[in-house]
């Protein structure tokens, strides 16, 4: 059983919550190497096919690196896929959705910025305050914050650290949805029901295609999906219209199908 988060499958759902409310949820590095085997689990389970992270209690989504633990060990938080098991999460094709529930600083608001989706609670805040303490956003956060706001917003938070209510968050475009406190998981879940409700090897495909940088840089997250090899290349009407050069060829398969197939690894 996890020590650092709770785990709840919902059918096809899964349900993660960091639980380190006496830290604001900030992460040691047991805490994060947990989460990274939690969802090491949910990319191989073919029985589950989206996600919610959240936080626990009314306080925090995840603060970041538990800099007490740190001052005290000398340790900060990693693991081979990043931070919390996500920001180095590049092959997950798996849609995931970040439940915001409060703060996310730091490592915290890098692990929501992973996510595909960000619901916020109307008493979540963003930050990634690294330059206030003599550090900076490298799990992520200097690219992914960029590209999901543009430019000069971004830069505008890099570069002075500060924070951001959940309403300016909207405005800026980083969140999907703002909604009051008690809402916020009936949210995400609402959120997550409108994919589970759609194909999920088009849902992975698009996932990834969306991902990936318009320049050919290295992907957010890696378009070599095992879901999209079984998409036809014979350029034929059967294989859907004509695609780019290292666009995937989405399958003609309803949600139904996948179901009968149970192939949903990706």
């Amino acid at each position: 059983m996890p020590e650092f988060c709770s785990v709840e499958r919902e059918g096809q759902l899964l349900v993660v919550t960091i639980c380190r409310p006496e830290r604001m949820n900030a992460l040691h590095p047991a805490a994060s190497q947990e989460l990274s085997d939690v969802f090491d689990e949910f990319e191989a389970d073919a029985e589950l096919w989206v996600a919610i992270v959240t936080g626990a209690g009314d306080r925090a989504f995840c603060a970041g690196n538990d800099l007490k633990y740190h001052a005290e060990t000398g340790h900060l938080a990693a693991s081979e896929k990043g931070f919390g098991g996500l920001t180095s999460r590049f092959g997950c094709v798996k849609p995931l959705i970040a439940a915001v529930n409060g703060i996310a600083m730091g490592g915290g608001f890098e692990i929501a910025l992973a996510c595909d989706l960000i619901i916020a609670s109307e008493r979540a805040s963003f930050a990634l305050s690294e330059p206030r303490v003599g550090i900076a956003a490298l799990a992520g956060g200097l690219h992914r914050l960029p590209r999901q706001i543009g430019l000069k917003q971004a830069m505008g938070m890099l570069l002075t650290g500060r924070s951001v209510d959940a309403p300016e968050a909207a405005r800026l475009g980083l969140v999907n949805e703002v909604v009051p406190h008690a809402e916020l998981l009936p949210a995400a879940r609402r959120w997550a029901a409108q994919i589970l409700a759609c194909a999920p090897l088009s849902i992975r495909a698009m996932s990834s295609t969306s991902l990936t940088s318009s320049n050919n840089a290295r992907p957010l997250r890696s378009m070599s999906c095992t879901c999209c090899r079984c998409a036809g290349t014979s350029g034929s009407r059967r294989d859907g219209p004509p695609v780019g050069p290292g666009m995937p060829r989405l399958p003609m398969l309803t949600r139904s199908a996948h179901s009968r197939t149970g192939d949903l690894r990706r």
